[in-house]
């Protein structure tokens, strides 16, 4: 090959030329401005056609974690299931409620109360259901307010159903929260009764077994009961000396040697009541049965005591139980209720116009080289095309 030919062949490449697909543009511009006109026309008739529809945002704030004072502090020191109660009046974070809003007893109720089965011209529950889920969203952002926005073409009935999903997630709270602490005031009332009969049981009995054995202190009473014992002995040795002085001399039927055996046998008889085992003297237990009285009053009396610090807990409990129930357990705050909205939330018609009309001059542009293309084939390029239409349209 020679320099010659080289050169020829490198002057036929064609060359980028913006001039010229300019020049294409203008040629074709008429085809261009029909194009994108046809299409702003279809766009804002369609925009048009659309309906507004119009946006209402309700915001609340779920209950926040107690910091440990005033009341959950109070609270916290009675313990059990105290304690759990008071951990209860918090309540969980936005997740919880972020779910008891996508549940399906909440749109049921709001189905329900503003009767949307007949405002949405649903057959069914469920496909009310599901419109609802459509038009109503909720999300909480990261500073844990959650947002309930609700759309509608009625401008009042979406601030209306925002406003309701929010009342009824109250009243889920609510409902909820009270059969919660309703169930434990319920148990601890019904524990409360039986300690009670317990505790008095307890004082009955303690109270009959020291009437029995005339117990009010074992130890005192058992001190008593030894020095009692003490002086009746000492008192009965000086009897007996006496009477054997006096035995010496006098007679059997002497007065006060008679005075003198009956003064020693009653001391016998009081030295033998508090000795022996059987029933004392005055609220005094008898000295051999200080050891059992005294062990089975211990016993009785731990068993009052234990009862007393059984109703004592219970009874803080029942009292936290009910101050549970009685609570608003409305725990989260609105901090903005839905108003009606009075600019309409979508169709944004001037961006549907916008995007159509400049995807439809990019399109144009496309169909514009394309068209000159198709004008400036050579011979052979299109007889090649009409093979390629003849073997398209056959089946064979």
């Amino acid at each position: 090959m020679t320099d010659g030919q080289s050169q020829v062949e490198i002057a036929e490449e064609p060359e980028f030329n913006m001039l010229e697909l300019l020049q294409v543009l203008v040629k074709r511009k008429m085809l261009i401005i029909m194009i994108c006109s046809i299409t702003i026309v279809v766009s804002v008739i369609y925009s048009l056609t659309l309906a507004n529809i119009y946006s209402a945002t309700a915001k609340v704030l779920p209950p926040q974690k107690e910091s440990g004072g005033g009341l959950s502090a109070l609270l916290g020191q009675a313990g059990g299931l105290a304690g759990l109660a008071a951990g209860g009046l918090g309540g969980g974070g936005g997740d919880l409620y972020l779910g008891i809003l996508k549940s399906r007893s909440v749109a049921d109720a709001v189905i329900k109360r503003l009767d949307l089965t007949r405002v949405y011209k649903a057959k069914t529950i469920e496909e009310a259901r599901n419109r609802l889920e459509g038009v109503v969203k909720v999300q909480a952002s990261k500073d844990g307010i959650i947002s309930i926005t609700a759309e509608d073409r009625d401008p009042k009935l979406a601030a209306l159903l925002a406003n309701t999903v929010v009342d009824e997630l109250g009243k889920t709270t609510v409902r909820l929260n009270l059969s919660k602490v309703g169930t434990e005031r319920l148990f601890l009332e019904k524990r409360l009764d039986l300690v009670k009969k317990d505790l008095n049981a307890a004082e009955d009995d303690l109270k009959s077994f020291s009437q029995k054995n005339k117990v009010v202190q074992v130890d005192s009473q058992a001190k008593a009961s030894i020095e009692g014992v003490a002086h009746l002995k000492a008192e009965l040795a000086s009897k007996e000396v006496q009477l054997a002085v006096l035995s010496s001399q006098q007679t059997d039927r002497s007065p006060a040697l008679q005075a003198l055996q009956s003064g020693i046998k009653r001391l016998k008889g009081e030295l033998g009541a508090l000795a022996g085992s059987g029933a004392g003297g005055e609220g005094i237990p008898s000295l051999g049965n200080v050891p059992g009285v005294g062990l089975e009053y211990s016993r009785k009396l731990r068993e009052l005591k234990t009862q007393e610090a059984i109703f004592e807990q219970l009874t803080k409990q029942f009292e936290v139980a009910k101050i549970n129930e009685a609570k608003d357990s409305t725990n989260f705050q609105i901090l903005d209720e839905a108003v009606v909205p009075i600019n309409r939330s979508r169709p944004k018609r001037s961006l549907i116009v916008i995007l159509a009309t400049v995807a439809a001059f990019l399109g144009s542009i496309v169909l514009v080289f394309f068209l000159e293309y198709l004008t400036n084939l050579s011979d052979e390029d299109r007889k090649t095309i009409e093979k390629i239409k003849k073997q398209a349209l056959s089946f064979n």
